[in-house]
């Protein structure tokens, strides 16, 4: 008796947990929850053996983790501190990614491309067309204009011209693109993909792991020295896709009043730069933390009374931070600073978990900011159970598990 061939799934994104990336945590939660309940599929990751955090680590080249089979290839490893090096970096992982996916990848697998690094849904493409093999972009991102948007130059001219084609076609050739937000899923379509090669599903946290934590009963408070502050808080990336002008503003507005304390929890491009403003102002009511382990991220994120988050307004449609899902899952109030008709504004308003402030707007930030600390008892009524279901019903990690798999193995 002829033994049927168990179909691939087969992710391909240069990071894999565990590290402090997001995306490569929603990643790790995607795939161990399609291995545990999609018998019918052997799931397997292409990856680098970097971490995040650690351009230099060398993780294991292959190893068998709650069943799902994970491949590291050995690239460059120059970093992301410098340009040139990352460009290197990102041609050494094309390179090796491509001569694994082709050993791996057999007639009627799946192929699902990341988008780190960026276009490496082209190198997934080729494959797929080589073996037969189907294709789904999972867009985190658009590639080449959030480059062209935050001024890199060489996505401008001929170069994104050519490299928004190449990106487009293979969106055309897969046989489906998952966008993370619907102002994502409309510039595809505006884009030219067909509507029924398109469809949503958000971001999320793991619902099993974030909860929210009591001021009393998390170690946080106490040990940063946070008992009885009124914390305003940002976690995650400080990247120059957000705006911070608009936050240190507030902080400087507010810096004489002893009881609010803004947290910036977390790393990034802008970060040596906010330090260095806040030091310029004498802002003593900012402070800086490094990125938490993912087991204390109840505790870091449950310590503020409040989150802030912000996108640049020229971004919407190309980024959707992720940030947010975690703020929802700890039960605490986000304030977007941002575009009004943005996708987090517009889910803000749709779930009243929160305030949408537009950009540069200070005055407004520090209005709304006052408002919530002097009424903290309400701030903690709202934040807690009612914020909680919310995210439990749109953005947890079992509902778009299953949104995956419906896509994915049917």
């Amino acid at each position: 008796m002829t033994r049927t061939r168990q179909a691939k799934l087969i992710f391909i994104n240069r990071y894999f947990y565990p590290d402090h990336s997001a995306t490569s945590q929603m990643l790790s939660d995607l795939a161990f929850g399609l291995a545990k309940d999609s018998p019918n599929h052997a799931i397997h990751i292409v990856t680098s053996r970097q971490r995040y955090d650690d351009a230099v680590a060398q993780l294991p080249a292959q190893e068998l983790m709650q069943n799902v089979h994970i491949h590291r290839v050995t690239t460059t490893r120059f970093g992301r501190q410098n340009l040139l090096g990352r460009a290197i970096d990102y041609l050494s992982f094309y390179a090796a990614a491509f001569v694994t996916l082709i050993k791996l990848t057999k007639a009627g697998d799946t192929l699902i491309a990341k988008t780190d690094p960026p276009l490496i849904s082209v190198i997934a493409a080729w494959v797929a067309a080589l073996k037969r093999a189907h294709l789904v972009n999972w867009l985190q991102d658009l590639f080449p204009e959030v480059a062209a948007e935050l001024g890199v130059k060489l996505a401008r001219g001929l170069p994104y011209k050519l490299l928004k084609a190449l990106r487009n076609q293979t969106l055309r050739q897969a046989k489906m693109n998952i966008a993370i937000g619907e102002l994502m899923a409309d510039r595809l379509r505006r884009e030219g993909v067909p509507d029924n090669q398109i469809s949503v599903i958000h971001n999320w946290a793991d619902e099993e792991q974030l909860h929210p934590v009591p001021h009393e009963q998390n170690p946080l408070r106490s040990e940063w020295g946070l008992q009885g502050k009124f914390v305003v808080g940002y976690s995650g990336n400080l990247g120059r896709s957000h705006d911070f002008a608009t936050i240190l503003n507030a902080a400087e507005a507010l810096k004489d009043n002893p009881d609010i304390v803004f947290l910036l929890i977390g790393g990034g491009a802008q970060l040596p730069q906010v330090k260095i403003d806040c030091a310029d102002r004498g802002l003593r009511n900012v402070m800086f933390k490094p990125y938490q382990p993912r087991e204390k991220l109840s505790e870091s994120l449950s310590v503020a009374d409040l989150h802030l988050i912000s996108l640049k307004p020229e971004l919407e449609s190309l980024i959707v931070p992720s940030k947010f899902y975690g703020i929802l899952a700890v039960g605490r109030p986000v304030i977007f600073i941002g575009a009004e008709d943005g996708e987090l504004a517009t889910i803000i308003k749709k779930l009243n978990c929160g305030m949408v402030v537009p950009l540069a707007q200070a005055d407004q930030l520090i209005k709304n900011l006052i408002k919530l600390f002097d009424n903290p008892i309400e701030t903690a009524k709202n934040s807690n159970i009612k914020i909680r279901k919310s995210f439990e019903t749109f953005f947890s990690k079992n509902k778009a598990t299953e949104e995956f798999r419906n896509k994915l193995t049917k």
